[in-house]
């Protein structure tokens, strides 16, 4: 019977480890999925600012071109900075991991 309760432990056990390897492959998912939105969220907010700067100084004449450009160079400024936090973030978990 002993022999019995441990199977059953283990088959416990392993149950509850299955169920945190799914929980934690959905919270990486999800991880993924935020930063994903956090990232369009910056490019929205990065044409938003450019197209404001320019109509507030040329409320009639609107070069585009300038406007692109300006936007395209915002987008890799923050690419830039978003890709220096992911190395952060990558450095913290490798530091905290050992």
């Amino acid at each position: 019977q002993n022999e019995k309760e441990l199977q059953d432990v283990v088959k416990q056990q392993e149950e509850k480890m299955l169920q945190l390897i799914d929980k934690s492959g959905e919270v990486m998912r999800l991880k993924a999925e935020v930063s994903q939105l956090k990232r369009s969220l910056q490019r929205a907010e990065t044409e938003a600012k450019v197209l404001w700067e320019e109509m507030r100084g040329k409320e009639h004449q609107v070069d585009t071109a300038s406007v692109q450009e300006r936007v395209m160079l915002r987008r890799e400024v923050d690419k830039l900075r978003l890709l220096l936090l992911e190395k952060e973030d990558e450095n913290l978990r490798l530091t905290d991991k050992y």
